[in-house]
């Protein structure tokens, strides 16, 4: 367990957790800090550095109410459901997903300040299910004294079933509020009776100005000494952050140390040492960037292909989970308008076997970029659709006594005994009858023409 960051004081009410930021202690020691900063001798600043480490700076600048809290204005503003239950007193059991660094345990701690309930803090990454039974018994036992609990479950995704199952009965008796936070969906990674039992708010990924805004509180705030930290440098830890403001304020804390008295655009990048790729190969960011990449190619843009290819190979994606993708592109979307796409894309796939990372990353961008400017048709895809369905809804009618296997097939007409080699012989079951399945589009003109002359010299038998 936990404590509060910082519990109410004696006059203080619940509704001050709403007001804006003020000169609070944080503010207070970062200026004292700054102040030490500037006028200490060399022997005063190594005695400095002999006091015990501080708690990161994205934990020191961690938001205390909604109204220093940056982004999430959607679930936030005044007049949203979270902020008029928390105004009112009337907390309820919820989930908080969004991607790293959007402010889900900020979020959670503002609410736990806004109550008078006891707060216990468990990570599902090192609870399991004694853990949580024994908060239980904490909470069985306050509320025999009239007051309420609160359990927040960091990374909540990460409890199997039976772990998740254990929090039902407490949550649906109201034996203590349970707000889960996690990166991945819930609709996928939490069970759908517990699902039930809670809100789930998304949080979305701060943009680079509200990083940006972070930082300059932080610079605001005496968090970075006497240091002088250039607009640049700023809008380069917000760019490069990916949408988590604890990246970025670590950041910042390493590029201060670094740059001692400047920090600019150099010692910015030496604090980043490269940009960061939030990307999880199990989870959201691995379905949603393939997708993205699908979607890009379909759409025939090789730049968008390229990038959203890049992303996955900086993030250490497995090419060969990339390369099957692509062959199966080729015949879904682009099919016989260009025929030379499936072995063009079947070969990159040979090419990442035989020649592993980071080479094949040569044959995977020759493959987007093909896949992306080749003609597009998803007829093959439509036509197999087609006929599935077709054998599904009816069944699957035999085919006719000529067309069966050794001894059992009589009346076979050959093909090759016609001129055009073409038989007039019906083909289909009986059942079937003239059903077509492959419609070809515009951008398999040549097939579809062929399939029309076909069908023509065949009318008879259809």
């Amino acid at each position: 367990m936990k404590a509060l960051p910082r519990p109410l004081g004696h006059n203080e009410t619940v509704e001050s957790l709403f007001d804006p930021p003020g000169p609070d202690a944080t503010e207070a020691t970062g200026a004292s800090e700054a102040t030490e900063a500037t006028g200490a001798s060399d022997g005063k600043r190594a005695e400095m550095r002999q006091q015990p480490p501080q708690p990161p700076l994205a934990v020191r600048m961690r938001p205390a109410s909604l109204a220093e809290i940056v982004g999430q204005e959607h679930l936030l503003h005044e007049d949203s459901a979270l902020a008029l239950a928390l105004r009112q007193g009337h907390l309820h059991s919820m989930i908080l997903h969004g991607p790293p660094g959007s402010g889900k345990t900020t979020l959670a701690r503002v609410i736990a300040q806004a109550s008078e309930a006891a707060f216990e803090e468990l990570s599902a990454v090192q609870a399991g299910r004694a853990e949580v039974r024994d908060v239980l018994a904490r909470a069985r036992e306050r509320r025999r004294n009239g007051r309420a609990s609160i359990l927040f479950l960091d990374e909540i995704h990460r409890f199997n079933k039976a772990q998740q199952d254990a929090l039902l009965p407490a949550v649906e008796e109201g034996l203590t509020t349970l707000i889960g936070a996690t990166t991945e969906n819930p609709a996928f990674e939490v069970n759908r009776a517990l699902l039930s039992r809670v809100m789930v708010y998304e949080l979305l990924e701060l943009t680079d100005e509200q990083i940006a805004t972070l930082l300059r509180r932080a610079l605001g705030r005496g968090q970075c000494g006497a240091a002088h930290v250039s607009d640049e440098a700023i809008e380069l830890l917000a760019s490069r952050a990916g949408g988590d403001a604890r990246v970025a304020l670590n950041a910042l804390e390493l590029a201060c140390a670094l740059g001692e008295r400047e920090v600019d655009l150099a010692v910015a990048e030496r604090a980043l040492a490269r940009s960061v790729v939030h990307y999880d190969k199990a989870a959201d960011a691995h379905y949603d960037t393939i997708s993205a990449w699908i979607k890009a190619t379909r759409g025939s843009d090789p730049d968008a292909s390229l990038y959203y290819l890049a992303v996955m190979l900086e993030a250490g994606e497995d090419p060969a989970f990339i390369a099957r993708r692509m062959v199966i592109l080729a015949s879904e979307d682009v099919g016989n308008a260009d025929p030379a796409a499936l072995p063009l894309a079947t070969a990159a796939a040979a090419a990442v076997d035989r020649l592993g990372v980071p080479e094949c990353q040569f044959a995977l961008a020759q493959a987007a970029i093909y896949l992306s400017l080749a003609p597009k048709s998803d007829a093959a895809k439509r036509a197999i659709g087609e006929a599935r369905g077709h054998v599904r809804e009816h069944g699957a009618y035999p085919p006719p006594v000529a067309l069966r296997s050794g001894g059992r097939g009589t009346g076979y007409d050959n093909p090759h005994d016609h001129d055009g080699h073409i038989s007039p012989q019906a083909l289909l079951p009986d059942g079937v009858g003239s059903q077509q399945f492959y419609r070809p589009d515009g951008a398999e003109r040549n097939l579809a023409q062929r399939a029309q002359q076909l069908r023509r010299a065949r009318e008879p038998a259809r």
